[in-house]
């Protein structure tokens, strides 16, 4: 929902922990293809600027030609371009191209049509080439506490590209991919979002995560809510700013003998405390488990075969190399993602409800 009231197409969920190496690229790949499964219409948004979403999604000859490397001829088409055209539309374009007019200060967001991955699920791809944008917008955000318009369309730059993408897919959920970090990049990219989905390891560095995490989703909260919406002209279309914690993801690791079930256990009983104090701000809530969405088993054995499948762990068949007790984990691997994905799908109705 946008600050006007009006009920958007879409409602925006952004998987982040401050910590790296958790799984969320992984996550919100299989999220992206198991709510498509499930009847909805998904817009999946890499704003991270290692783009390893795009990379999931596209294979290397289609991130070759929508990043335009080695694209100076234009007769004959390479085999990337080909594929591409089958599932871009002329005006498709990355994260990157879309800002390039407010990185060189010509112009405002140049909104592009998503990549359509499969019926009911499109990609607006990431670039390396984003990162550039962090210092335009961490200079643009003391200038948007005083409602410069300019500063204000760079912060919100984000929100606008979302939104428009949403509306031309008719999308009504946005997994939003966004780094381990608490820069200005992300800081833009959250602040775009409804909802924060935060995927974490049972381990120390996530715990450490989830305290600089909740403290920062506060204070730009209540920055942007009582600072910056009160200054922002009609003709602008900015966010609530609500990023609303919707609950945590366990993603289980691979057992070693030096790293014993106990040492994960201990851990894994601490994640409800901190999540209640150092995200929710509220230690009452230390015994609630409601925000653990899911824990999800290891399934690192299934990855290189997705890899080179290109196609998501639960639709791996025994032509990709799932045979026997592989295949079994392949159909555990699906109920797990599909239980996770209705769990999801639950707490976002219920936002819906909530909201005024």
């Amino acid at each position: 929902m946008d600050r006007d009231g009006e009920e958007r197409i879409v409602i925006s969920v952004a998987l982040f922990n401050n910590k790296g190496g958790v799984g969320k690229t992984t996550l919100t790949y299989h999220l992206a293809h198991m709510l498509q499964r499930l009847g909805h219409r998904v817009l999946a948004v890499d704003l991270d600027p290692q783009s390893n979403l795009t990379a999931a999604f596209l294979d290397e000859d289609e991130l070759s030609e929508i990043w335009q490397e080695g694209s100076e001829s234009d007769w004959p088409l390479a085999e990337g371009q080909q594929k591409l055209l089958l599932r871009a539309y002329s005006d498709s374009g990355t994260v990157a191209s879309a800002v390039q007019p407010i990185m060189q200060g010509l112009g405002d967001v140049r909104f592009t049509h998503p990549v359509t991955i499969v019926d009911g699920l499109w990609l607006v791809p990431g670039d390396l080439n984003l990162s550039a944008f962090e210092d335009k917008l961490s200079a643009a955000w003391p200038n948007s506490l005083i409602g410069d318009p300019a500063a204000l369309r760079t912060t919100t730059a984000f929100h606008r590209l979302i939104t428009d993408a949403g509306q031309r897919v008719r999308a009504d959920i946005a997994l939003v991919d966004v780094g381990p970090n608490l820069g200005a990049i992300n800081r833009a990219a959250l602040l775009a979002a409804d909802t924060v989905l935060m995927p974490l390891a049972a381990d120390l560095f996530s715990l450490r995560g989830l305290r600089n995490l909740g403290p920062a989703l506060r204070d730009w909260r209540r920055i942007w809510q009582s600072n910056v919406l009160p200054h922002v002209p009609a003709d602008i279309s900015a966010p609530l700013g609500a990023m609303t914690p919707i609950g945590y993801v366990v993603m289980q690791p691979k057992m070693r003998l030096d790293r014993p079930v106990k040492a994960y256990q201990r851990w894994l009983d601490r994640v409800p405390i901190v999540f209640a104090s150092s995200v929710l701000n509220n230690p009452s809530k230390a015994a609630d488990r409601t925000y653990e969405v899911a824990t999800l088993r290891n399934y690192q054995s299934l990855m290189p075969l997705a890899h080179d499948a290109r196609k998501p762990m639960f639709d791996l068949r025994s032509a990709d190399g799932a045979l026997g007790s592989t295949q079994m984990l392949v159909q555990r691997c699906y109920q797990d993602f599909k239980t996770l994905s209705e769990r999801l799908l639950e707490r976002l109705e219920q936002l819906r409800i909530d909201k005024p």
